[in-house]
């Protein structure tokens, strides 16, 4: 999608941190953006900042908890009532959740998948028959992790099983969506510096939660982030090129490249190496009569 200008897109967690990021980069180049967000006090920073930089007439704020499908319909039609036809999805809304993987309730993994992995399904099935409808492109931008392409530790099972779908789940989806001259990119990022960490303010009520789980979101609570971390903008900018020539993979840091190799290498050992060519034919469905 060379042109931007225009546009509308959809941003789920656009109230702070990457979200944001992506939602500046967008406006800058003359997008319009919906930011989409559960937290009021980011939505209204947000909504401040583009207010300081006279482009509040290009922002549209809307509270969303991405758990909730009857609340992503009726704002994706406000969305359509005040902005028109949406063009560009970013499903970024995400939790950083973590916690004793012995302990985990079932309200964990519910409330770890809902967000990480579920609000994307919900954003694809709510927003994206909406762009294929009009027929006149558009973009898919979903949010996964660095952790996704990396061997991650048992505490971290919750949030990179969600993470490690998303990124399978983007890569499924382009061939078809790009028939249809819409793109797809899954964006992986390290270290950025945004509000992911406040897991217990960003845990909605009908989710439950466990003692366990509840100590490790207070500790997360009081991580610092770094100057070593990545601005959001910077994220947004990266996205805003990838948009524009049709990137599917995004990675903000190659700090993990190693790892990255080593996992991959093992995997390519474990395969082997003789193979019958006939074997997948039998994998592909029967021809239509047509």
């Amino acid at each position: 999608m060379k042109d931007i200008d225009g546009r509308v897109a959809f941003i789920t967690g656009g109230g702070s941190g990457i979200g944001l990021g992506i939602a500046g980069a967008l406006v800058d180049a003359g997008a319009k953006a919906v930011l989409a967000d559960l937290r009021k006090d980011h939505l209204d920073a947000a909504v401040a900042a583009f207010a300081a930089r006279d482009q509040s007439a290009s922002v549209l704020p809307l509270l969303l908890d991405v758990t909730d499908r009857v609340a992503f319909a009726a704002a994706a039609d406000e969305v359509e009532r005040v902005f028109g036809n949406i063009s560009i999805l970013v499903n970024n809304a995400g939790v950083g959740i973590e916690g004793p993987f012995a302990q985990a309730s079932y309200a964990d993994w519910d409330f770890g998948l809902g967000v990480n992995l579920g609000g994307v399904i919900n954003g694809l099935q709510t927003v994206l028959p909406r762009i294929r409808a009009r027929a006149l492109g558009g973009h898919v931008v979903n949010t996964a992790s660095l952790a996704a392409l990396v061997t991650m530790p048992a505490h971290m099972a919750m949030y990179v099983t969600a993470k490690a779908a998303v990124l399978a789940l983007s890569e499924a989806i382009r061939g078809e969506l790009a028939t249809e001259n819409i793109g797809v990119t899954v964006l992986c990022p390290g270290p950025v510096k945004s509000n992911i960490h406040e897991l217990a303010s960003n845990r909605p009520k009908h989710f439950g939660e466990s003692a366990s789980f509840h100590a490790a979101a207070e500790r997360l609570g009081q991580r610092k982030t770094s100057d070593l971390w990545m601005e959001p903008a910077e994220v947004g900018r990266m996205i805003l090129a990838a948009i524009r020539s049709d990137e599917l993979y995004v990675i903000t840091h190659g700090e993990w490249r190693p790892m990255v190799m080593a996992r991959h290498e093992a995997i390519l050992r474990a395969m082997p190496e003789k193979v019958n060519p006939d074997l997948i034919a039998t994998l592909r469905p029967p021809a239509s009569d047509g």
